[in-house]
């Protein structure tokens, strides 16, 4: 069988990626530009400034990227593309370039959504197997996605408020960390001690989450304690919320396995980088024969190795877009 070729293109946020995927499993080569050095010094990510940045990098960003490969658009079997969720502003970038390339070089468009890119990250490891469940945690998504076969999706819990990528950034505000604060929070929880009592989020029956409760908890904590004069330790208070939401996601989603008669699960997303969320899992998944996948470190951020893979898989399926392509920054995965 021929070799497919995916060009894959990343702008939902802040990063500017461009990656060039076979089969959909194999790197061939990927150029991430990442703009955190400059939205730190505003504590986060300027919508603006981002899709400016985005504009002045994207045609270096491919250039380097086919030249790192050593191959040309005439090599390129399709072009995949993240078309929402995002920034608005930011995902224009992307969806305008790949659908530019497309139009020119006369090559496929496959529109590609931003968390069955993270998802499709997985395979980049190891084939994944199906039935699967799909554990996204991000800035933006704390969702368990029912996988009955390849790319395929149905959605069985999500967040309600807060996702816990969001969650983690406030937290890290309260304590004063700087931007990028989530690493930072996962850092100094290993060195503190769970001492303080914060309520363990929507602990139900639902495979829904709800971070904002814990996060105004941390939050009302602080706030009062400085009231009275008296000293937080953050190592403790990391460590506590730290615990709190690897316990509720490790619960719900092996309920969720169980339940669904599930024995491969996959974690997905910016937080699947989070160390405390990955041991826990790895200790479950052993302890009940489940097949667990999680991304290394360098793909569980944003990057177009993801799109790439996800894109080679819905080229398969005749997944196709015109060159009117619209970018979309709130849109559910199906």
């Amino acid at each position: 069988m021929k070799d497919i070729y995916i060009l894959g293109i990343e702008s939902s946020c802040d990063e500017t990626s461009v990656s060039i995927v076979k089969n959909g499993c194999v790197d061939i080569a990927t150029v991430v530009l990442s703009q955190m050095d400059t939205h730190a010094e505003y504590g986060g990510v300027v919508p603006e400034i981002a899709s400016r940045m985005h504009v002045e990098n994207i045609t270096i960003v491919v250039e380097e990227c086919l030249t790192k490969a050593n191959m040309t658009m005439d090599d390129i079997t399709a072009i995949a593309v993240t078309y929402g969720p995002g920034l608005i502003g930011s995902l224009l970038i992307g969806v305008v370039a790949a659908s530019t390339l497309s139009y020119i070089y006369k090559k496929p468009l496959v529109p590609v959504h931003h968390i069955a890119g993270h998802i499709y990250a997985n395979n980049l490891e190891k084939e994944m197997q199906y039935p699967a469940l799909a554990l996204v945690v991000s800035g933006g998504h704390t969702d368990l996605i029912y996988m009955k076969e390849e790319y395929s999706f149905e959605k069985i819990g999500g967040t309600l408020d807060d996702a816990v990528g969001e969650a983690y950034d406030k937290v890290a505000r309260v304590a004063n960390l700087p931007y990028p604060g989530g690493p930072l929070v996962d850092k100094m929880s290993h060195t503190g001690e769970d001492t303080y009592n914060l309520p363990l989020p929507l602990d139900d029956d639902s495979y829904n989450f709800s971070f904002s409760g814990l996060k105004s908890a941390v939050i009302n904590l602080v706030h009062n304690e400085q009231q009275r004069g008296h000293e937080i330790n953050l190592a403790n208070l990391t460590c506590s919320f730290q615990n709190r939401v690897v316990e509720i996601l490790s619960k719900k989603t092996m309920r969720a396995l169980k339940e669904y008669k599930i024995k491969n699960l996959v974690v997905a997303g910016g937080v699947s980088a989070n160390s405390g969320i990955r041991a826990r899992l790895t200790e479950l998944c052993k302890e009940e024969d489940i097949n667990l996948s999680i991304p290394s470190l360098k793909y569980c951020t944003d990057n177009a190795t993801m799109i790439a893979a996800a894109g080679y898989f819905a080229y398969k399926l005749g997944r196709r877009a015109e060159y009117d392509l619209k970018a979309v920054a709130s849109v559910k995965l199906h």
